[in-house]
């Protein structure tokens, strides 16, 4: 049994995607030992990128106002999720939030519009915001605007922007059950205008709304094909409102089998355990560090998430590092790792544990 894992892995490392039957096999198969699995899925993200996880900070800069009917977004037109709806955020804050970022070690910053897609006007602004916070930290930059031609592209890759976010979300067989207002091709077409422009593309999919199996490789293969060096996997949050909600099928070893699949069909590119792997991971969370490489601190696009600190106690406690940026403080990232049981006081023993008589015990205290 074993020998199928590490024919597996060491079709990884040669470059090369498991088989479809294989493939099937990762997501499907009853006899599938998890902790193998995920060992073999461990080589090839190791080759690539070490022992090293880029942590990314999303700002939604506008929220909501979106014509398009996407089933799974409390954004869209026909949800009827209780979010507050804003306009695009002033300059400032939007430098504002990717100083924080960048101050806070993530490897990139990432900006989402909600909408079909910018306008000429819109992206030369956009543009601009790309150009001055490169000048201004050590941070790449990502944008998710909806969909953008080549002309939009390039203006966007003249003022050197790092990656072009556009998930593909499902397979071409199921969009039309999950949005009406474009197509799964509208989708493709945006992700080569990226790369024809020289932007790096990051595209990925949504587990939990309904897809079979063969949905699921039907994306993991062509994201391969399209030779996306980022891929964030997303697993559904249920948000009251939106017409597609949980089908009921995420379990933390079928959002960690994902992981892996995506690990050995694209054993190069950056995997991102994205949106909802706090709430369906769960304790299983540290995990994901054996396929993924990459995580979302803070929350997404509307719902909430994990904390920065909290976020980077885990990956070291999982024994790996932050792949941090020259602004990082170094001493919060101790901060971070010091798996401090006491509050404010610096007490261990709860008060009503605590005999009276007796000292209470305490943590020493933090240099």
């Amino acid at each position: 049994m074993f020998e199928r894992y590490s024919g597996l892995a060491e079709r990884a490392l040669r470059g090369e995607a498991p088989s479809r039957e294989d493939a099937r096999w990762i997501l499907d198969g009853e006899d599938v030992a998890l902790l193998p699995l995920l060992h073999a899925a461990y080589l090839p993200r190791e080759r690539a990128f070490g022992r090293r996880v880029q942590v990314q900070m999303l700002n939604n800069v506008q929220n909501g106002l979106c014509p398009e009917d996407c089933g799974y977004c409390p954004q869209a037109r026909d949800s009827a999720a209780a979010i507050r709806k804003y306009p695009m955020k002033p300059r400032a804050e939007i430098l504002a939030e990717a100083e924080r970022a960048a101050q806070a070690g993530a490897t990139r910053y990432c900006m989402v519009l909600s909408g079909r897609g910018p306008s000429l006007e819109r992206t030369h602004e956009l543009a601009d915001i790309v150009r001055e916070v490169k000048a201004r930290f050590p941070i790449g930059v990502c944008v998710s605007v909806g969909l953008v031609d080549e002309e939009k592209a390039r203006i966007l890759a003249d003022a050197g922007l790092d990656r072009l976010n556009h998930n593909l979300n499902t397979s071409e067989r199921r969009y039309p059950e999950i949005c009406s207002t474009h197509t799964w091709a509208d989708r493709v077409r945006t992700l080569t205008a990226a790369k024809k422009s020289g932007i790096a593309s990051c595209s990925g999919f949504i587990l939990g709304m309904g897809e079979t199996t063969d949905d699921v490789l039907d994306v993991a293969f062509t994201l391969r094909e399209l030779e996306v060096p980022s891929i964030p996997v997303n697993f559904l949050v249920p948000i009251d409102g939106n017409p597609v909600f949980d089908d009921g099928t995420l379990t933390p070893e079928r959002c960690l089998r994902a992981l892996a699949l995506m690990r050995l069909v694209n054993p190069s590119a950056e995997i991102r355990a994205a949106g909802g792997r706090e709430g369906h991971l769960r304790t299983l969370g540290p995990l994901l560090f054996w396929p993924a490489n990459s995580l979302f601190v803070e929350g997404y696009l509307t719902t909430r998430g994990d904390a920065v600190e909290e976020t980077y106690r885990m990956i070291a406690d999982a024994g790996f590092e932050v792949d941090g940026n020259p602004l990082y403080d170094e001493r919060r990232a101790a901060d971070a790792r010091a798996f401090r049981l006491a509050g404010a006081d610096g007490q261990i023993l709860k008060p009503d544990i605590a005999a009276p008589t007796r000292r209470v015990a305490k943590l020493p205290a933090h240099p």
